[in-house]
């Protein structure tokens, strides 16, 4: 983790205080830890600690699970993330490959509901 040095120099968030800073919740946050997607070293009474540029990685983080994507295609996008709320164009591969299946089940779901409707329609004959 880049900067982690801060951590014994004051500078480090307890997850409590990236939780308020994020609104994302403790339980979230070490579920991203666990996933590889944010980083914490430990004090010595064993709590995380996390590097004041977490926040923005958590935002991040937050904003593209908020657009469907799963934890895998966060973590492989990681290195695209420069800004909170922009991807750099090495994302696009990716992003079109996860837009193209999202295409695919929409049409499977709009014949499903064709059908359904079908079905009902015919049933009110």
């Amino acid at each position: 983790m880049a900067g982690a040095s801060g951590a014994t120099q004051g500078t480090a968030l307890r997850i409590g205080d990236v939780a308020a800073l994020t609104s994302a919740t403790p339980r979230m946050l070490r579920h991203y830890e666990n996933q590889g997607l944010i980083a914490a070293e430990r004090s010595s009474a064993g709590q995380r600690l996390f590097d004041p540029s977490v926040v923005e990685q958590v935002r991040s983080i937050r904003w593209l699970l908020g657009a469907g994507l799963p934890v895998e295609a966060i973590r492989e996008l990681l290195d695209c993330i420069h800004d909170t709320d922009r991807l750099e164009p090495c994302a696009v591969p990716l992003l079109v490959e996860h837009l193209q299946a999202y295409d695919g089940r929409i049409a499977e779901l709009t014949t499903t509901r064709d059908a359904l409707q079908g079905l009902i329609d015919a049933s009110n004959g």
